[in-house]
This record gives structure tokens, sequence and C-alpha cells, in this order.
């Protein structure tokens, strides 16, 4: 007797751990599985776009072109203070070019001819021919087209003389854009000059 209840015991005790086993695979209803795998694929993983994002320039403001000229002119004259001619003389080819941006051509022109002075000195002959190419271009925008080509042929026959080949295209590149602007534009002072004359005749 003693030996029958345990059988029994035991039989009910491995059928109820049966019930409770991790191993045991759970009952799921086929509906609950259709939509499970339905919205996985109506919700599919979206990419995300990355948006294009393009450079934007903007001009020089009044503001930062006196800045940076202000910075530039005191480079130059610590450079003329402690003899540092060549620097110097590529600070006052900079200061031109920052005056051609505010068309203050006739300071530009100074500076480029200071700068020239020192290149010629210092046989920095391909300083000197980019100097010579920026008079002349700044020449013919005042409409001194004679001038221009002056300096044009100064630099094409220095170019020449010291074998420096790679100039010699941009020198007639730029003798193409005097020619081509042959016209000369009259300033702004003249024009007002020119309204105010005539305003004084209509009266």
């Amino acid at each position: 007797m003693r030996y029958i209840l345990l059988v029994l015991l035991t039989t009910i005790c491995l059928s109820a751990s049966a019930q409770w086993s991790p191993f045991k695979k759970k009952f799921v209803r086929p509906e609950a599985e259709l939509l499970t795998t339905s919205s996985i694929t109506r919700f599919a993983p979206y990419k995300v776009l990355s948006p294009k994002i393009s450079p934007v320039s903007f001009d020089p403001s009044d503001y930062s072109l006196e800045a940076a000229e202000n910075v530039v002119m005191k480079v130059a004259q610590h450079n003329m203070r402690f003899r540092v001619y060549h620097d110097a003389s590529y600070n006052f080819t900079e200061l031109a070019h920052l005056y051609v941006k505010e068309s203050r051509y006739s300071e530009a022109i100074w500076f480029l001819l200071q700068s020239n002075n020192i290149s010629r000195q210092e046989n920095d002959d391909k300083h000197t021919i980019e100097n010579l190419i920026d008079i002349a271009t700044i020449k013919a925008k005042m409409g001194e087209i004679a001038l221009a080509q002056q300096d044009l042929t100064e630099a094409h026959d220095l170019a020449y003389s010291k074998g420096l080949n790679e100039y010699l295209e941009t020198i007639e590149l730029a003798g193409q854009y005097i020619t081509q602007n042959k016209l000369p534009k009259q300033k702004a002072a003249l024009i007002y000059a020119d309204g105010a004359q005539n305003n004084g005749k209509a009266e």
C-alpha cells in the first residue's frame, strides 16, 4: 500500500512539473501570429534621407575689409621696420588686392608700385611680373588702356628674358581682357559733375 501511494504521488508531480516546464512550446493563436507578421511587413524600416547642404558665400562687408586692411598694414609696417623687405613686398600686394575690392584703384596701384620697388631689388622676378599684370588690369578698369598695355609689355619682356614661360599665357589673357574693354568707363565723380552741369544749364 505504501508503494502504491508513492507511485501515485510521483506520477502527479511529474505531470504538474511538465505543465510548468520552460521548454514547453507555448500555444499561439494563428490570428495573432498573422497579425504580428503583417504588422512587421506593413511598418518596414524607413530610411531617413540626409539633406544636401550647399555652401553659401557672402561678399565681404566694408567692416571686414577695413579690419583686414588694418591687420595687413600693421604687418607690413612691422616688416619694413625690421627690414624684412621680402615679406613686406607681399604685404603691399595683399593691401592692393583689398583696395581693389573697395574700388580704391589709385591706392591699389600705389601699393603695387611700392611692392615692385622691393621685388626688383630682391630680384623676385615672379612677383614683379604678377604685380605688373595686376597694375595693368587695374588701369584697364580705370580706362587707361594705353598705360595698361605698356605694363603688360614690360611684364612680357621680363618673363621672356628670365625664361618664365608659364607667365606668358597669363599675360596674353590679360591683354585680351584689356582689348575687350577698350572703351573707358566714366568715373562716378565725372558723371556727377556732368549731371550737375546739365542741371545748371536747365535752370
